[in-house]
């Protein structure tokens, strides 16, 4: 897999069915290895060893129902009180952070209401904080702190 611009981590690999697969501290099963999925363990294992967020708080490929379809957020974050405090999308490495793909995260923040906004494609991040009461948004040079 490609190197990333985050913290390497011990992974742990394993191949099943023909297939390799990473091991997800969140979901504590075998994940088959894609490149998105190699951006989207690197930046849980970031938010959890260089952020101090809690591991208990992070859901990982969450549902949301959007224009009657079922779509999927990469990462949700909670706060201690349970209310959802940051989404990340991720992408593959080789993908660019374009306006699209902002976008497209932004419009399922709309439904979720996180009040940080993360893209990720494993070399760069950009983040965003919404004031849900201004309809604004502000991006932010690092991720926000986890209190």
């Amino acid at each position: 897999m490609e190197l990333l611009n985050l913290p390497s981590y011990d992974h742990k690999l394993k191949k099943i069915n023909d297939k390799l697969c990473i091991w997800d501290i969140i979901r504590k099963k075998y994940i088959v290895l894609t490149p998105e999925e190699w951006v989207r363990q690197h930046f849980v294992h970031h938010l959890i060893n260089d952020h101090n967020y809690p591991k208990s708080l992070i859901k990982l490929e969450c549902g949301l129902n959007y224009n009657q379809l079922l779509k999927r957020t990469d990462i949700q974050v909670f706060d201690r009180d349970g209310f959802l405090f940051m989404i990340v999308e991720c992408k593959a490495p080789y993908l660019k952070l374009s306006e699209t793909v902002f976008a497209q995260a932004a419009q399922y923040n709309k439904i979720l209401k996180a009040k940080y906004l993360t893209i990720a494609n494993g070399m760069i991040f950009h983040c965003c904080k919404t004031d849900w009461e201004l309809q604004q948004m502000d991006f932010m040079d690092t991720l926000p702190i986890f209190l």
